[in-house]
């Protein structure tokens, strides 16, 4: 099975190497990794470009959604996998998202973030609510048709069910993306929140702009798109 892992980038050529360097050590070999500079002012392109094999698309259009769907329609795999320019993939973490696709009706997969890079307990703490927690909201939000949960930066579409759906939606730029994705795709087949399926990510927005305040704005985002009519997609067929 053919993946693409689509990266989108802003200004991110401090880590975008690390992160195309995890993709291309995939031990699933079947894949192709698109970086899409979403109007970068540094070096971002310029090291994508240096990875021979790697795609670098440009996207004017700022904004997380609009990248994404840039890389979506350029995108020749059956899975389309979003990937963060900070992330930082164990080896088998393709393989291990791909084998939930063996399931023909299963259209999204996701799984936890591990911030690797913050000192304390936070990284413990954040694991484990993400890992428990948010288990049992995503199979909630399920059952009661309500959508559920996905972390953006890590996150395996079925490439035909999200066409369906109209690709990504732009009229999010960041915030509510993780929430939308599975509000939406959930009419067209299962989705699973895996909480075996981590990967290593940067915990630099939460140092940027607080835990709490962070916490807060992506939970305000969570339920004003959950609770939201949003983006109609197309009845599944």
């Amino acid at each position: 099975m053919r993946a693409s892992i689509i990266i989108p980038a802003f200004n991110e050529e401090a880590t975008i190497a690390q992160a195309i360097q995890a993709a291309l050590a995939q031990t699933h070999r079947d894949l192709e990794v698109i970086v899409i500079d979403n109007a970068s002012t540094d070096r971002t392109a310029e090291v994508a470009r240096s990875f021979p094999g790697v795609t670098v698309l440009q996207e004017e259009h700022k904004g997380t959604m609009w990248a994404c769907e840039r890389g979506r329609l350029e995108a020749a795999g059956a899975v389309i996998v979003r990937m963060d320019a900070d992330c930082l993939p164990d080896p088998d973490w393709l393989a291990r998202g791909l084998k939930h696709f063996e399931d023909k009706q299963v259209v999204v997969v996701s799984g936890p973030y591990d911030y690797y890079d913050h000192p304390g307990r936070f990284r413990n703490l954040a694991l484990y609510i993400q890992k428990r927690g948010f288990s049992g909201i995503h199979k909630l939000f399920q059952a009661l048709k309500l959508g559920g949960i996905t972390m953006g930066g890590n996150t395996f579409i079925r490439a035909s069910a999200l066409a369906d759906a109209d690709g990504f939606n732009t009229d999010i730029t960041f915030y509510g993306d993780d929430t939308d994705v599975p509000k939406r795709l959930s009419r067209y087949g299962k989705c699973l929140y895996d909480p075996s399926l981590v990967i290593k990510t940067s915990a630099r927005r939460f140092a940027k702009e607080g835990i709490l305040f962070l916490q807060a704005k992506y939970t305000f985002h969570f339920l004003k798109v959950i609770f939201s009519r949003g983006k109609k997609a197309k009845s599944a067929k």
